[in-house]
C-alpha cells in the first residue's frame, strides 16, 4: 500500500544550490496511460539547476518539483497501461518530480533496465540518452564515417555522445578542460580529445578536414567559432547556452557552405514525440547497453537530502559523467 505522503526536494525560491529544501509532498496519482514509480535513484542535470535558479520553468501539468529522470519500481499504473505493469523495474523520462520517493510519469516515457546495470545506473540513462540520440543521430543525421565534434566531453551528455557516435561508427572528437577529462574522453571512444584551456578547438579540427556535426552546450562565441570548424555541408546542433544564446554571426558562410544551423530541448516536446525517441532507443540503443558495448559513466551519488551538494558539485564542472541521487 503506498504511502499518502512522500520525502521530496523542493525549490523554495529561484537562486543557488542552498534554495533545495527537504519537505513532505503528498504522494501523486498516475492518470491515464501513466505509472506510479517508486524511486530508487534520481539523476541530476543541468535543466535542473536552470530551473532550481528560475529560467526554465516546468510545463503548466507537470510536477514543480525538480528531476527529469529516474529508476525504481512500478508501484501503480493509470487506465490504459498495458506496458510497463506493477512490479516492473523501469528507468524513466519524468517531466519533473524525479527529487522525490515517487513520481508519476507517460508509460510509453519508460524502459526497461538493462540487464548488466543497477538502478543507479539505470537513473543515468533516459535524459541523456533521450537528448543525444534526438539531436545526433535524428535531428543532426549523424552515420558512420563522418566527423564528430562534442563540446563538454565529460558531462553527462558527452560522455554519452562520444560512446554512441564511436559505437555507430563515427570518428569521434571532443572538448573538455583538464587533461584528465580529456583522457577520460578519449577512453570512451574519442580519437582526439581537445583542451580548450591550452588549444582552440577550431584549429585541430581544421586539421582533422573539420567536423560533419558539432554538438554545443556551450553557445556564445563557440556559435561562430563552431560554423569555422564545420566542413561544407555541415551541421551544428545547438542544446544548450552555457555562455548566453547571444552571438553576432555572419551568416554569408551558412548559406556559402550550406552549414545547417538547428537545436531542440526536450522537456517541452509532446508526450508522443517522446514516446517515439523511447521507442527508438529501445531499438536501436538498449541491445548495446544490454552487451555492455556502451554503459552510463558515473561521477557520484549523494542522498536526497543533500541535492544542495549534488547540484554544487555539477555546477562546478569538476564531475565526470552523471551525478545520482539515492532517494532509497
Amino acid at each position: 500500500m503506498t504511502a499518502k505522503t512522500m520525502r521530496a526536494v523542493e525549490i523554495s525560491a529561484p537562486g543557488g544550490p542552498e534554495v533545495l529544501c527537504a519537505v513532505e509532498r503528498p504522494v501523486p496519482t498516475p492518470g491515464p496511460g501513466e505509472v506510479l514509480i517508486e524511486i530508487a535513484y534520481a539523476g541530476v542535470n543541468r535543466p535542473d539547476a536552470l530551473q532550481r535558479a528560475g529560467s526554465y520553468a516546468p510545463p503548466p501539468t507537470a510536477s514543480d518539483l525538480p528531476g527529469l529522470e529516474a529508476a525504481g519500481r512500478v508501484l501503480a499504473t493509470g487506465p490504459n497501461v498495458g506496458w510497463p505493469g506493477v512490479g516492473e523495474t523501469v528507468c524513466a523520462l519524468l517531466p519533473g518530480g524525479g527529487y522525490a520517493e515517487y513520481a508519476t510519469t507517460p508509460a510509453a516515457h519508460c524502459l526497461p533496465v538493462p540487464a548488466p546495470l543497477g538502478l543507479a545506473e539505470a537513473a543515468c540513462l533516459p535524459e541523456t540518452f533521450f537528448t543525444v540520440w534526438s539531436n545526433v543521430f535524428q535531428r543532426g543525421a549523424l552515420r558512420a564515417g563522418e566527423v564528430f565534434l562534442v563540446h563538454g566531453g565529460s558531462s553527462g551528455i558527452g560522455t554519452t555522445a562520444i560512446q554512441l557516435a564511436h559505437a555507430f561508427g563515427a570518428r569521434v572528437y571532443a572538448t573538455a578542460g583538464s587533461a584528465e577529462k580529456c583522457a577520460a574522453c578519449e577512453r570512451l571512444g574519442a580519437e582526439r580529445a581537445i583542451n580548450y584551456r591550452t588549444e582552440d578547438f577550431v584549429e585541430v579540427m581544421k586539421g582533422a578536414g573539420r567536423a560533419d556535426l558539432i554538438l554545443d552546450m556551450v553557445g556564445g562565441d563557440y556559435i561562430p567559432r563552431n560554423v569555422r570548424a564545420l566542413k561544407e555541408d555541415g551541421r551544428l546542433v545547438q542544446i544548450a547556452f552555457l555562455q548566453g544564446p547571444k552571438v553576432e554571426l555572419n551568416f554569408a558562410q551558412v548559406m556559402a557552405r550550406r552549414l545547417t544551423i538547428t537545436g531542440s530541448t526536450l522537456r517541452p516536446q509532446s508526450d508522443l514525440a517522446k514516446a517515439a525517441i523511447a521507442k527508438a532507443l529501445r531499438a536501436e540503443v538498449w541491445p548495446l547497453l544490454e552487451a555492455g558495448r556502451i554503459a552510463p559513466v558515473m561521477d557520484q551519488t549523494f542522498a536526497l537530502e543533500s541535492a544542495a551538494e549534488a547540484h554544487a558539485r555539477m555546477e562546478s564542472s569538476a564531475h565526470v559523467g552523471k551525478i545520482v541521487l539515492k532517494v532509497r
